[in-house]
């Protein structure tokens, strides 16, 4: 795979970091310093900038992404790609702005009775969308560059290590109050996206010259079509990972969306690897998808081997983090708060797992004369989620926003890969994911039984004990897991970065 491997590799190596980073942040100084209200907050606040931030975004990350074989050159500027990058997103930012401004008032009315600190704060969110916004823009020009691995670390290493740092100025040292909380929240995406920006200026690939002369009144008319039909498209996707998190701080109030933003932050880390590898590969799924005639096979064979070491990577954290989710709760600062998002772990961590594997199909689906047709498929993913969110958060608090978001995901992977399979040709399955879940039921069968033994000599363990014996459970299953998967030859890439690692071992 050549540079895919590289840029991926270095930014999943980057990713990890963060998560290391976060998982620090989050388990061991926002639980110890900050009260599940204020996590709430926190979390809402991101969820409703990134929301701005993605429909002012406009679709220009996947617009920029299809139509780059249309200026695709040896010049730096690709004939004005890079400039219409940064002008169209401005001018989103400006109509939603406008949006925002109109709707205030119904925004805090629904909030103000069980979340009334979130509409304290409301206004932070702005400033800080502007910054995500140009984050994105910078990652999704260093993706046409295949340059991945720093905006990776800009965003998963830099900007967790800021939010560190105001963590403890905040909690610990109390140098600061709230108010300059929020603010520390807003200038670190704001350094992050000037970071960004000049990583793409200082590696001299690329300039933001505008270049009219491209723009054929043909290119024009389907990039607008395009455009429009991608925001609406993005107003869906950008509530569907926020949705859960604003039902439950409107019905519930911040203190439980700061117990479900826990909960999630622990199924987050199903899904990471596939940010870096999406990211990478979808440009050459895009050129394989727009030749004429379409290069189907190209595209298949990367749609399949791109699924199968997400769902094979992902399914391995996932029982990796469940056989240890009590433990984990034990360890973690006023983790008897947080241990009631328990199950919330497992709906979500399966959701994602889900997502992981099979988010590439949207891709592809968007690449072909057949995109807009995805906009249904995520009408009815939002139509879905809102429905299970507003009647199953009643019922089952915060489980039932997760149970929302896995029921929605699950309906629309189903249709969407159906669909996909029956207009484009190509789909994601191959014999090597049914000995993902194979390896996955017997690392947990394995588990149980060491479970079991364990349980029949030592009736009442101690904190310690559970520690170590934690440790080396989780190496056993996790050893026994990947020599099944080599000696089964589960994923032909799995098995050449383990060769690899052992050469470098032997030298």
């Amino acid at each position: 795979m050549g540079i895919i491997a590289r840029q991926s590799i270095k930014g999943t190596i980057a990713t990890y970091i963060g998560v290391a980073i976060g998982f620090v942040t989050t388990f061991f100084i926002i639980t110890s310093y900050l009260t599940p209200e204020e996590v709430g907050l926190t979390r809402v606040l991101v969820d409703a900038a990134t929301l701005f931030s993605s429909l002012a975004l406009m679709g220009t990350g996947s617009s920029t992404l299809r139509f780059y074989p249309h200026f695709k050159d040896d010049s730096r500027n690709q004939q004005g790609l890079y400039f219409w990058t940064l002008i169209i997103p401005f001018v989103g930012f400006l109509l939603f702005l406008l949006v925002f401004l109109v709707f205030k008032g119904l925004i805090i009315r629904a909030f103000e009775d069980n979340s009334p600190l979130f509409v304290n704060y409301v206004y932070f969110t702005l400033p800080m969308a502007f910054f995500m916004l140009y984050m994105c823009v910078c990652e999704t020009n260093a993706t046409i560059l295949e340059r991945v691995a720093v905006p990776r670390a800009i965003r998963e290493v830099f900007i967790r290590v800021s939010l560190l740092v105001g963590y403890l100025l905040y909690g610990l040292w109390h140098v600061i109050n709230l108010d300059g909380l929020v603010i520390v929240f807003c200038a670190t995406y704001g350094l992050g996206a000037v970071l960004n920006l000049c990583y793409l200026l200082f590696s001299q690939k690329i300039s933001f010259k505008p270049d009219f002369s491209n723009i054929t009144p043909e290119l024009r008319r389907d990039f607008l079509w395009y455009t429009l039909f991608l925001i609406t498209a993005a107003l869906v996707g950008s509530v569907m990972p926020t949705l859960s998190s604003f039902f439950i701080s409107a019905k519930m109030g911040l203190m439980f969306t700061g117990i479900y933003a826990i909960a999630n932050y622990i199924a987050t880390m199903v899904e990471i690897p596939s940010r870096s590898l999406n990211a990478i590969v979808q440009p050459r799924i895009a050129v394989a998808l727009r030749a004429t005639p379409a290069d189907l096979s190209t595209a298949t064979r990367l749609y399949q081997q791109v699924s199968l070491n997400q769902l094979l990577v992902g399914m391995v954290i996932f029982i990796l983090i469940w056989i240890n989710i009590d433990l984990f709760f034990d360890l973690l600062p006023n983790g008897e708060q947080y241990a009631a998002g328990k199950w919330v772990v497992l709906i979500l961590a399966t959701s994602k797992l889900i997502t992981s594997a099979f988010a590439i199909g949207s891709s592809a689906l968007s690449y072909t004369r057949w995109y807009y047709t995805g906009l249904f498929f995520t009408l009815l993913l939002m139509v879905l989620s809102i429905f299970l969110n507003n009647y199953l958060i009643p019922i089952c608090g915060i489980e039932g926003g997760a149970l929302a978001t896995l029921g929605s995901n699950v309906i629309y992977y189903i249709l969407l890969l159906l669909y996909v399979k029956w207009r484009v040709g190509t789909y994601p399955f191959s014999w090597g994911q049914f000995k993902v879940l194979a390896v996955g039921v017997l690392m947990f069968i394995l588990n149980y039984l060491i479970l079991f033994v364990v349980g029949k000599i030592v009736t009442e363990p101690s904190l310690a004990f559970r520690v170590v014996e934690g440790v080396v459970r989780t190496g056993i299953v996790s050893l026994v897991g990947l020599l099944v998967v080599y000696y089964w030859n589960v994923s032909a890439d799995v098995n050449r970065l383990i060769r690899k690692g052992f050469r470098q071992i032997a030298k």
